[in-house]
């Protein structure tokens, strides 16, 4: 199965390039059957190793000879139709055996604290990301190698992990600027942080840091957490720690991950979605479903970020559970096709750069015969300047007699345009001056108009105002008169008033003379006639007649 021999050709040249080489990229075919018969072995296939007596006539093998031998032979004995399960479970036991055969050599020269368990897990993962190289000029030098930029990757995981801060970290930066590669005892080189004073608690760090990148990267894991979930007999929720991967949701009673309560193993069938509450009383949680076409189950989470991070995580695990590779392997393998196109682009721009330059040099040769055949001409144009220059020097001196006659010329022609051109100008100018002054003249001629006019304006408006003044002067002395006169009637009204009080006066004491005497006269009716003669009666006047002047005269004759 080709697939999965892709997966672990890391692993074996590691184990390849462990066992004793009797020529440069070269090993016994008897070494090589050790090997072959275990790995046949984990995939339960008896011996094919026996078919290395016959393949090349050669005792010696070459890795990519020996490749090729486990690709015909070996693994296109297993059926396609292996889960991914099943290529985890062939992938672990393939690199734990070649493992076995090269740990003395990487243990040798690991210079960290870490023990051999560690060790292997980072092997695990250095031959999961790590690159096969095969150089084109030398097919016994191949190579697994790690790119600098997924080791920026891991160290950078281990250092977060450890509590160390990689961002100022001169070796994380140099890496970072360098397109490089490095062994697995190189990098187990690089992983050594030899500044941590604990050393203890350091290596439980370093410890912690490798387990979780090997549950991600190894164990594919996605994404792990605590869930509620719903039970099957009792409808209520239970917090259970979930660990999601590409083919399962496996759930343990809490995270040490020792006691599993049970798996839900994912296909392309299932299907997560939010739950919607109908119910219409508020929830305590927040519920997603995971259903296929023949069961559902329902979680919940304590809040909506919760929820969000596991539908995506479960949608991605569903996605990738149909596939032979993983998650990470396909992150790897993403990773590794971009670095492929930047690599083949540089490539290229080397190539047009080169080409560039080649060019460049070619027009440099171009240039530089353009200048030596220059400087042959220049030369033969020298002695023929020297036969010219007198020749030269006179048609110069010609032609600067008759550049200077020219330029008079020109000049007493241009001078006579000037004048004309002023004598059009001071033309135009006195015309205009003229007009100027004639409406000038008109201006005076209408100020002075305008200046009569308001004179005589003035005159009449004095001659009014004089007679106004006439005339407010007689009135005033008109009204002083009636003012006069007024208080003389005044007077006059007031001296009325008292005549009349007396005379009231008298007509009530004459009224009471007459009451007395009415006795007599009632027995004498001559004597009354006599009295009323004698004391004629009178009406009393009214207030009109008071008013009038001449009741006032009379009442003033009467009073004399």
């Amino acid at each position: 199965m080709a697939g999965l021999l892709r997966n672990v050709t890391n692993a074996i040249w590691h184990a390849f390039n462990a066992l004793h080489q009797e020529e440069r990229g070269l090993v016994n075919k008897t070494k090589l059957k050790v090997l072959t018969a275990n790995i046949a072995t984990v995939l339960d296939l008896y011996g094919l190793e026996k078919g290395l007596d016959h393949y090349r006539s050669s005792m010696n093998l070459s890795f990519e000879h020996f490749h090729h031998y486990l690709r015909q032979e070996v693994f296109s004995s297993l059926p396609n139709s292996l889960s991914m399960a099943e290529m985890r479970n062939f992938e672990e036991k393939i690199e734990e055996i070649c493992w076995l055969i090269c740990r003395r050599k990487y243990a040798e020269a690991n210079h960290t604290s870490l023990d051999e368990k560690h060790l292997y897990k980072l092997f695990r993962i250095f031959c999961l990301v790590s690159d096969f190289v095969v150089p084109e000029n030398d097919p016994l030098g191949t190579e697994v190698l790690l790119n600098s930029s997924e080791t920026v990757l891991l160290i950078q995981q281990i250092m977060t992990a450890i509590g160390l801060e990689f961002e100022n970290d001169k070796r994380v930066n140099h890496l970072s600027q360098n397109d490089l590669s490095f062994r697995f005892d190189q990098f187990l080189d690089l992983v050594d942080f030899p500044d941590n004073s604990n050393v203890i608690e350091y290596e439980e760090s370093m410890h912690e840091a490798i387990d979780e990148m090997y549950q991600t990267y190894i164990k594919d894991i996605i994404k792990k957490g605590f869930l509620l979930r719903r039970g099957y007999l009792l409808p209520t929720f239970k917090e259970y720690w979930f660990v999601l991967q590409p083919c399962e949701l496996s759930y343990y009673k809490n995270h040490s991950e020792k006691e599993l309560c049970g798996t839900i193993p994912l296909d392309p069938k299932f299907m997560v979605k939010p739950s919607i509450n109908t119910s219409g009383k508020p929830d305590k949680f927040l519920k997603f479903v995971l259903s296929s076409g023949e069961r559902s189950f329902e979680f919940a989470t304590h809040d909506h970020r919760t929820r969000m991070q596991w539908i995506a995580a479960l949608q991605l695990a569903i996605t990738y559970s149909s596939g032979k590779e993983g998650f990470q392997r396909d992150l790897i393998s993403q990773r590794r096709k971009k670095r492929e196109a930047d690599r083949k682009r540089r490539k290229i721009e080397e190539k047009l750069r080169s080409v560039h330059l080649k060019e460049v040099e070619l027009a440099k040769t171009q240039l530089k015969q353009e200048q030596l055949a220059r400087q042959a001409a220049e030369n033969q144009a020298k002695q023929f300047e020297e036969l010219a220059r007198e020749d030269s020097r006179r048609v110069a001196e010609l032609e600067d007699l008759k550049t200077t006659l020219e330029r008079l010329l020109e000049e007493e022609t241009q001078a006579k345009r000037d004048e004309e051109i002023v004598r059009a100008l001071q033309a135009r100018v006195l015309a205009e001056e003229w007009e100027k002054r004639e409406e000038l003249e008109q201006l005076q001629r209408e100020q002075k108009s305008m200046l009569e006019q308001e004179r005589q304006k003035r005159m009449e408006f004095e001659q009014r105002q004089k007679e106004k003044e006439n005339q407010l002067a007689e009135a005033q002395m008109m009204l002083k008169k009636l003012e006069e006169e007024r208080i003389r009637l005044d007077l006059e009204l007031k001296h009325a008033r008292l005549k009349i009080i007396e005379s009231e006066a008298n007509k009530e004491d004459l009224e009471a003379r007459m009451d007395a005497w009415q006795p007599i006269l009632k027995q004498n009716s001559g004597v009354r006639r006599t009295l009323s003669f004698v004391v004629p009666s009178r009406e009393r006047p009214t207030p009109m007649e008071l008013r009038s002047s001449s009741f006032r005269r009379k009442t003033a004759q009467d009073s004399n």
